[in-house]
C-alpha cells in the first residue's frame, strides 16, 4: 500500500499529465510507457486484493467467485471479451453427466489421494515461480519487455496450475489449451527479443548459455501445448460419480514448471548478456 501510494500513483499522474500536454500541442506520446505505468498500478492493486483475500478465514469468503472475478483481467491490464467467457461457461463438456458440465468442476470432484497428489507437484511448481519472482525483482521493468512477456508467461502458467485443483479463471479444456497457445505466442515473442540481446552480446559462454535457453523455452511451449489437452475422467457407476485426472493435471504441471524454470534462466541470462554488450560499446 506505501509503494503504490508513495511511487506508484505518483508515477502514473505524471505521466498522465505529461500525456494530455502532449496531446496539447499534437506532440507524440509514448504508449508504451503510459501502458506500463498503468500496469504498475493495476498490478499493485491487484496484489493488494489477493493479499487480503488471503488473509480472510474461509468462513469470511462469500463465495468461489470472490476468487474469480479478477480473473476476467489479464496481467497486463487488458479486460477480456465478457461475451466470450458467458459462451464458454454454457459448454457441457460431460453432457451425459449430471452435476459437473466442465474440466474444472471435474477436477474439484478428484479422490483426496490425487488432490493430495497435484497439490504437492504444484508446491514444486511454487518454489520455480518464487526462483522467478526472485530473478524479475532484479530488473527494473519499465519499458523491459522481457520482463513484461516473463511476467505474462508466468500468470499463465499459474492459472493452469490453478486449473489442476479445480480454480481459477480456466474452465474447459478448451480454456486450458488456449492458454498453452498464449503461452506459445508469448514465449516467440521472448525468442525474438532474447535472440536481438544475443546478437548484441560478445562470443561467451553467456550468449551460448542464452541461446540454449531459448531452445528450451521453445521445447517445453511445445510439452505444454501436448499437455494441455488435461480432461478429467469422469464416469456414472450405479450413480456414483468416479472421477481419474491425476496423470494428466501432473503432466501438465511438470511441464510448467519445466517452463518457468527455462523462462528464470532466459531471464538471467538476458540481463547478463545485456550487462556485457553495454560494456563494449
Amino acid at each position: 500500500v506505501r509503494l503504490l501510494k508513495s511511487d506508484v500513483m505518483p508515477n502514473f499522474s505524471s505521466h498522465v499529465e505529461n500525456a494530455v500536454n502532449a496531446l496539447g500541442v499534437n506532440k507524440t506520446v509514448d504508449e508504451n510507457e503510459f501502458i506500463d505505468a498503468s500496469r504498475l498500478v493495476y498490478d499493485g492493486v491487484r496484489e493488494i486484493r489477493r493479499a487480503v483475500l488471503l488473509n480472510r478465514g474461509e468462513e469470511d469468503v462469500d463465495s468461489d467467485t470472490e476468487w474469480e472475478e479478477e480473473t476476467d483481467i489479464s496481467e497486463i491490464g487488458s479486460v477480456r471479451p465478457q461475451v466470450e467467457s458467458r459462451t464458454e461457461s454454457l459448454i457441457d463438456e460431460y453432457p451425459d453427466i449430471s452435476g459437473i458440465t466442465n474440466a474444472r468442476e471435474a477436477m474439484k470432484k478428484l479422490p483426496d489421494e490425487e488432490k493430495a497428489k497435484i497439490a504437492q507437484q504444484v508446491e514444486v511448481f511454487r518454489v520455480e515461480k518464487r526462483a522467478f519472482d526472485r530473478e524479475v525483482s532484479k530488473w527494473d521493468d519499465q519499458g523491459n519487455d522481457v520482463i513484461v512477456l516473463a511476467k505474462h508467461m508466468c500468470m499463465i502458467m499459474m492459472e493452469m496450475t490453478d486449473f489442476t485443483r479445480g480454480r481459477g479463471p480456466l474452465k474447459t479444456t478448451m480454456d486450458v489449451i488456449n492458454a498453452a497457445k498464449k503461452i506459445s505466442e508469448a514465449g516467440t515473442k521472448l525468442d525474438k527479443l532474447a535472440r536481438a540481446i544475443a546478437d548484441q552480446c560478445p562470443e561467451s559462454t553467456t550468449k551460448k548459455d542464452l541461446l540454449a535457453y531459448l531452445q528450451r523455452i521453445a521445447l517445453y511451449c511445445h510439452q505444454l501445448n501436448i499437455t494441455s489437452k488435461v480432461k478429467a475422467d469422469v464416469q456414472n457407476v450405479s450413480g456414483e460419480l468416479i472421477v481419474s485426472g491425476l496423470d494428466s493435471a501432473t503432466s501438465l504441471i511438470q511441464a510448467a514448471k519445466n517452463l518457468m524454470n527455462a523462462v528464470v534462466l532466459t531471464v538471467k541470462a538476458s540481463y547478463v548478456a545485456s550487462t556485457k554488450y553495454r560494456k563494449t560499446e
